[in-house]
């Protein structure tokens, strides 16, 4: 099997190149302060009880797993996940490989103006230029993901800086103890351990258990993938995560409350 991340990289790169123009600091700070202000995705990510923090994903399919729900309405299974006491929300706005889109993320803010309160989201996708932190600013997302193998150190750089000056955090994702310190010599806040290698989308929590315990003491660590059932998010809390990402188990459930309150129990 070929190496997906990197072919899904390329067409991403592909995909923007039309879009692509110089988009300033000044410019993202502007924008900033000319919409309304989002809640903070990395202050929902560490409870003051000491529970987990769920981040509930919305994706209706992946290279890894196929079909999830291709007909959901990101709007509504938002709600669901509000209602549900999700903390934070992950929508997938990439369309070829997640069956995402923007409007995704645009309605589900625009559903919570109507619905309040605002859950943070984090606009998850393949980020290579600022260009995409001026979209998911607009959008209304609270976040972006920057995936440390994808890119390089000037690209993290320019996308860390892009998304601070936007008032936008960043997830950065990781899967090496090499990608950890990379993450934390660009100021990564957030740190996300993805327990499926993006290259043969194999899963695999043992890295978690490994990776976070390296972690310095002021980052938030989320672990993300493979958290199906209640012991998998005992796992993460047991080796140091303040928050898990889970998309597959919480898109199929019928009953996602449940399913988050066991996760938070763990």
């Amino acid at each position: 099997m070929g190496d997906k991340l990197v072919e899904i990289m390329a067409w991403k790169r592909q995909e923007i190149a039309p879009l692509m123009r110089s988009v300033s600091l000044q410019q993202l700070a502007e924008l900033n302060a000319s919409l309304p202000p989002v809640p903070s995705f990395a202050n929902h990510l560490r409870r003051q009880n000491g529970d987990l923090a769920i981040i509930a994903e919305i994706k209706r399919r992946s290279p890894s797993a196929g079909t999830i729900a291709t007909g959901v309405n990101a709007p509504d299974q938002a709600i669901r996940y509000q209602a549900a006491g999700a903390d934070c929300l992950s929508v997938l706005t990439d369309q070829k490989f997640f069956g995402g889109s923007l409007d995704d993320l645009e309605s589900v803010v625009s559903k919570f103006s109507d619905h309040p309160p605002a859950v943070p989201c984090l606009r998850k996708d393949f980020m290579v230029h600022p260009i995409q932190v001026h979209e998911a600013r607009r959008a209304g997302a609270s976040a972006i993901l920057i995936i440390v193998r994808a890119l390089s150190d000037s690209e993290i750089r320019t996308l860390a800086e892009a998304a601070a000056a936007a008032g936008l955090d960043a997830l950065f994702e990781i899967h090496s103890e090499p990608e950890l310190a990379r993450a934390l010599g660009q100021g990564a806040k957030i740190i996300g351990v993805n327990n499926r290698d993006l290259a043969i989308f194999k899963t695999d929590l043992a890295l978690s258990e490994r990776l976070i315990p390296l972690f310095p003491a002021d980052i938030i660590a989320v672990s993300e993938s493979g958290i199906h059932t209640p012991t998998d998010a005992h796992r993460a809390k047991a080796y140091g995560a303040h928050a898990v990402l889970g998309g597959e188990a919480l898109m199929k459930s019928g009953d996602p409350a449940q399913l988050i309150t066991q996760f938070r129990s763990a």
